[in-house]
């Protein structure tokens, strides 16, 4: 009972920082059309809503996909209502861009392994699930609220150097991610490499190169926004801090740290591995 509680806390206590954030940028706009504080809503609603058939169901296959079009409709749903401009197209493009392909690739990597192994245990507890969704609207939250801040200001996102740096960033990133998933997905798909661990391309520099991109490219939405923000919405730039911590801390790295410590820690090559390649940074 108390682990419940917990768990329920954890998933409003989600909703009430993101309200919050929200509410303070809110403070600067002058937007009358909408205000972000209503985006958040907007996008925990859904987790929530989908939470129903998904825990009925017992399945995880729709997570990943959910939370790609939760930023979809997010950034849309701001454009829509928002000065309409050319660096407004690129920011929102942006993000629309890299949560498409996300989606889709995490999509159809679940379907081909039939389920995701994080959730094995988290789907059969209502509570603890729950929270798991709710972990994401915040995520998505968080990450996307410097830009959806930017993007509903009165001039928009402004057309600066810092633009054009920040979209140089956010596409190294983007490009990294991609081209490490693909080298793993080919990996995986050799037969006799099943049960072995990927040390070749980008892995050979990095042990998670995929998620380095992640960081990298909302980094680079962070610099696009920058200049479009004033007072307390430099507090929306927590956006690639909270994705740097979510990833090496909670969901990303520490998990598949641990996952390839109990199948490989034994093997020397893994050893070698591990101590001539960082965790995330290159050399």
């Amino acid at each position: 009972m108390i682990k419940k509680l917990i768990h329920l806390i954890i998933s409003f206590s989600a909703f009430g920082i993101c309200f919050l954030l929200a509410s303070l940028a809110d403070s600067e706009l002058n937007s009358g059309t909408f205000s972000l504080k209503e985006v958040i809503v907007y996008i925990f609603s859904i987790q929530w809503i989908v939470f129903i058939p998904a825990y009925l169901l017992k399945s995880e296959k729709f997570y990943d996909l959910t939370g790609s079009c939760t930023y979809v409709f997010a950034v849309i749903f701001v454009l829509y209502n928002s000065t309409q401009n050319i660096a407004n197209l690129i920011l929102g493009g942006a993000i629309i861009f890299w949560a498409v392909r996300l989606g889709i690739f995490l999509f159809f990597r679940i379907k081909k392994a039939g389920e995701d192994k994080r959730f094995k245990e988290i789907k059969l507890s209502p509570t603890r699930f729950f929270m798991a969704w709710s972990l994401q609207g915040m995520w998505v939250s968080i990450c996307s609220l410097c830009a959806l801040t930017a993007l509903s200001s009165q001039t928009g996102v402004v057309e600066n150097v810092f633009l054009f740096i920040g979209l140089i960033i956010f596409l190294f990133g983007y490009t990294l991610e991609i081209i490490a998933d693909k080298q793993k997905t080919k990996f995986r798909s050799v037969e006799e490499n099943k049960d072995k661990f990927i040390t070749t391309g980008l892995w050979s520099k990095s042990r998670h190169p995929n998620y380095l991109g992640e960081i990298l490219l909302w980094f680079g939405i962070a610099v696009m926004s920058i200049s479009s923000l004033s007072g307390y919405q430099y507090l929306t730039l927590i956006s690639p801090v909270f994705s740097y911590v979510l990833i090496y801390y909670v969901s990303g790295v520490r998990l598949l740290e641990e996952s390839a410590k109990k199948k490989w820690g034994d093997l020397d090559s893994y050893k070698e591995y591990v101590k001539n390649t960082p965790v995330l940074f290159f050399k």
